[in-house]
């Protein structure tokens, strides 16, 4: 359901599009790594994941799950609930192994957070946490990156900014793109595997954002 809600509500704010890498492949059991700039992202890269025949299991801030209706749909298809700085916050870990053992694939946000920025402009993925590597070291699942860009545009900033933002995101109807990079394998140890995957997600989110012409990623 929450992949299908989006692939019907995004259209109506923006216009999206999609590419992929030679050998991009989104199969079972996979690690889908994006970007995260924005609050109206997920809904952006469920959408055109959903497009592209795959409805993963999502990691979400455990907040979420308080809200009305849609905690319990999130409770109800599965997803994965992050409690960070709890004790509770290896439960998430937990889930995520047994659904791709299950072969489902599971996105991630590793950047674990939304950047303190006020613009609407596009920038580089910040620095990812560890829970990436220890999913992949404990699951032994392949990566895929994702780049998306056109979210800030969406929303971005201030709560009345972002409100603003997105009551007149139907009118503006701002580009959104989704780049799916080829799978890769995260052969180093610690720190730096979770560097080698942060590069793998900032070369695709290049790719996105260059097709929306943003300075950043032109500039790189």
């Amino acid at each position: 359901m929450l992949s299908r809600l989006a692939d019907t509500l995004v259209p109506a704010v923006g216009r999206l599009t999609i590419t992929t890498d030679a050998g991009a492949e989104l199969a079972p059991g996979s690690i889908i790594v994006a970007n995260h700039t924005s609050l109206a992202d997920p809904a952006v890269v469920l959408a055109a994941l959903h497009r592209l025949g795959v409805r993963p299991v999502v990691m979400a801030t455990a907040g979420l799950w308080r809200v009305p209706v849609l905690g319990r749909a999130l409770a109800l298809e599965g997803h994965i609930p992050v409690h960070r700085g709890d004790r509770r916050a290896a439960d998430a870990l937990d889930g995520a192994v047994e659904a791709l053992g299950r072969g489902r694939l599971v996105l991630i946000y590793a950047e674990g957070g939304l950047p303190h920025r006020t613009d609407a402009a596009e920038a580089a993925p910040e620095a990812f946490r560890s829970g990436l590597s220890r999913l992949v070291r404990r699951s032994g699942a392949p990566v895929v990156p994702v780049g998306q860009a056109g979210a800030r545009r969406v929303t971005s900033g201030s709560t009345a900014k972002q409100l603003a933002g997105l009551f007149t995101a139907p009118l503006r109807r701002p580009e959104l793109h989704v780049h799916v990079g080829a799978p890769v394998e995260l052969t180093a140890d610690g720190p730096a595997r979770t560097e080698q995957a942060r590069s793998a997600v900032t070369a695709a989110w290049r790719t996105a954002a260059a097709r929306l012409g943003e300075p950043a990623a032109l500039a790189a």
